[in-house]
């Protein structure tokens, strides 16, 4: 497993998502989160809304059962979703993170990520938030999921210390939103329309570092498209480079994630502990310019 400096934490690449082991028993869980940091995996992303809470209350379990894997493990969580709208309210923050801590079973997380734009966001009223949970030691480093520059711009403005370390956006090889429009630069190509305000480039001006979810997923949640027969050529391609690597189509799809310049941390959310063996072991490999270019047009993209 490689590794890479994230707000001063030495952070695996990958990132193992949590958001489906609820449906897991104590010993999956237990399994599960081993498997992990055998293979380097040390950063869990989690949300207050995961199994309605349920994902982690049962990784809570895990930590009181292994103490001494605590210091061995990075603990992300995200807030704001709820009873269907947003909510980034001082009040809800602080509410959320405190129960978050309660079902973690910790005195803090990591990071703590707000989960997707609130159109009413009162952004001295998140710094505030923010600064009473760096203060009382609840939360270490912040970050923010789907949200574009300006969004970032407005409420970094009211953050006196605390600065924006990550944004969480879908990317995969068939999501390719974020960099379309920079490939695509002074052309009449639909691709050439930007609908996110350049944010791959303005995360990386400001060392703000890309989590891309549903890493294996087309569409927004349309389901996977390794082995997807209305994505032949792209499997097909990714079967090719796979083979050549000794590893498989899944462990490639994330390769070309992690060949990106932007060194990007992708979130798997597979809770098969076979496939985040072989994603692993893909982790280390590093993909040429050519084999990522070929993959990005197999999905019927085209370049200028």
């Amino acid at each position: 497993m490689k590794y890479f400096d994230l707000a001063g934490y030495r952070a695996s690449r990958i990132a193992q998502g949590c958001m489906r082991i609820a449906s897991l028993d104590k010993k999956e869980v237990d399994t599960l989160i081993k498997t992990d940091l055998d293979c380097g995996i040390n950063f869990f992303d989690h949300a207050d809304i995961y199994g309605g809470g349920e994902c982690e209350r049962k990784f809570g379990e895990f930590l009181k059962d292994n103490p001494s894997l605590k210091n061995e493990i990075i603990i992300q969580t995200k807030c704001a979703i709820t009873n269907g709208y947003y909510d980034f309210s001082k009040e809800h923050i602080i509410k959320s993170v405190e129960g978050s801590l309660t079902r973690l079973g910790v005195d803090c997380v990591d990071f703590l990520l707000l989960h997707r734009p609130d159109t009413l966001m009162e952004p001295e009223e998140v710094a505030e938030a923010f600064e009473l949970l760096s203060t009382q030691g609840k939360v270490k480093c912040f970050g923010v999921s789907n949200q574009n520059p300006m969004q970032i711009q407005l409420l970094q403005k009211y953050l006196k210390d605390i600065k924006i370390h990550i944004n969480q956006l879908q990317f995969s090889i068939t999501n390719t939103g974020i960099i379309d429009s920079g490939l695509n630069v002074n052309t009449e190509k639909a691709e050439a329309i930007d609908r996110d305000g350049y944010v791959l480039d303005f995360c990386r001006l400001n060392d703000i570092t890309i989590q891309p979810w549903s890493p294996l997923q087309h569409g927004f949640f349309g389901g996977t498209f390794i082995g997807n027969p209305d994505y032949s050529s792209l499997n097909k391609k990714l079967n090719e480079i796979g083979e050549k690597y000794g590893i498989t189509a899944t462990s490639t799809a994330i390769l070309w994630l992690l060949r990106h310049s932007a060194c990007m941390q992708p979130i798997i959310g597979t809770v098969n502990t076979e496939r985040i063996k072989d994603i692993s072991r893909g982790a280390n490999i590093d993909m040429s310019r050519q084999e990522w270019y070929e993959l990005y047009k197999s999905t019927g993209k085209t370049l200028p």
